[in-house]
């Protein structure tokens, strides 16, 4: 009868071993399952919960969009309202045919879809990562290949290899004045065991009939992420990875001439060009959002890990944050920080 007794026990001790298996289980799913859910369309990637970090500024947290793997750019379309989002899907630097690009309505980030899929419709995309919009050509910095598609519809428009000219990781992408493209090669392996720096640091021009130059840069332009044309100064701003000198350049032009705009802690990845020509960009050295306007550099949203690109919606002043470690993109309302339309 004593081991009778000993059953209720017995059974509940079970019953909560495999309750604690079963919560194990699911906590170790749930992001699989949100990336999965993202990917086939079956609910969109909106989450109205806490912030990751805090304001020291005007700035004020609006929305979390989630279930990405490995978000690492994230570019708004202002005629279509919508953001594009690019998805590394591992190591930055792994060629494995596995990297997408997700698009999100910016007035309902509840309605998001992938729009574009390697292995679909003679798709290739190992890891994408930077952006830019040109016309109804949307660029994307893919390792060793700068790679286009159609804004509207997502089909492959065509593939301009680097890689004859030793690229190593082509990262950020801009429109120049002159209608051409240029392309960041911070010259760094993105690996499982970190980020090696290989060199050489390199801005690559790419025009008429797809001809690829290298663009000029003195002084030397070190470890060069992210890249815009400034229209407020007709200069060229490009922001250094270099773990060491947290430097933000400005350009001419064509390159010949260059001078530091700003210098600090390093690891800057992202950069964006607010309406009243202040430039916001990341750092992951102090995990901060920088604000940099008339020579004043502050940080404006704190506490913020490994950011890496960054996109403004013009229509709502909201900045959107890529958090690749997270699986994540952060909307943030920038307000009065960002000033008037010019």
């Amino acid at each position: 009868m004593r081991h009778l007794r000993l059953l209720p026990l017995l059974t509940l001790a079970l019953s909560c071993g495999y309750q604690a298996e079963r919560d194990e289980m699911t906590e170790r799913t749930q992001g699989e399952r949100d990336a999965k859910e993202i990917r086939d369309g079956i609910r969109a990637g909106a989450a109205e919960d806490v912030a990751i970090g805090y304001s020291t500024s005007d700035a004020r947290f609006v929305r979390n969009l989630v279930g990405f793997q490995g978000a690492e750019s994230v570019k708004y379309d202002a005629d279509q309202d919508v953001w594009f989002v690019t998805n590394m899907t591992g190591a930055g630097s792994m060629k494995d045919a596995n990297g997408y690009i997700s698009r999100i309505s910016a007035a309902h980030p509840e309605s998001a879809s992938v729009f574009i899929e390697s292995g679909k419709g003679g798709v290739v995309l190992d890891s994408p990562k930077g952006i830019a919009l040109h016309g109804d050509t949307l660029w994307v910095a893919d390792i060793s290949v700068l790679r286009a598609f159609d804004r509207h519809t997502g089909a492959p428009l065509a593939n301009i290899d680097f890689a004859p000219l030793g690229a190593v990781q082509l990262n950020d992408v801009a429109v120049g004045p002159d209608g051409q493209i240029y392309v960041t090669d911070t010259g760094i392996m993105m690996t499982p065991k970190g980020v090696l720096h290989l060199g050489p640091d390199r801005v690559f021009r790419v025009g008429a009939s797809q001809s690829i130059s290298v663009m000029a840069s003195a002084p030397t332009v070190t470890w060069p992420n992210g890249i815009l044309w400034n229209t407020a100064t007709k200069q060229w701003n490009i922001v250094s990875f270099d773990p060491f000198n947290g430097r933000i350049f400005s350009l001419s032009a064509n390159g010949d001439s260059a001078r530091v705009i700003r210098q600090g802690l390093g690891r800057l990845d992202g950069v964006e060009l607010l309406p009243n020509g202040a430039l916001v960009f990341t750092s992951w050295a102090d995990s901060s959002i920088h604000l940099l306007k008339d020579g004043t550099d502050r940080k404006i949203i704190r506490e913020v890990p490994e950011a890496a690109d960054l996109g403004f919606d013009t229509r709502r002043k909201q900045l959107a944050i890529a958090l690749s470690v997270l699986g994540r993109v952060q909307i943030w309302s920038l307000g009065n920080l960002a000033g008037s339309m010019r």
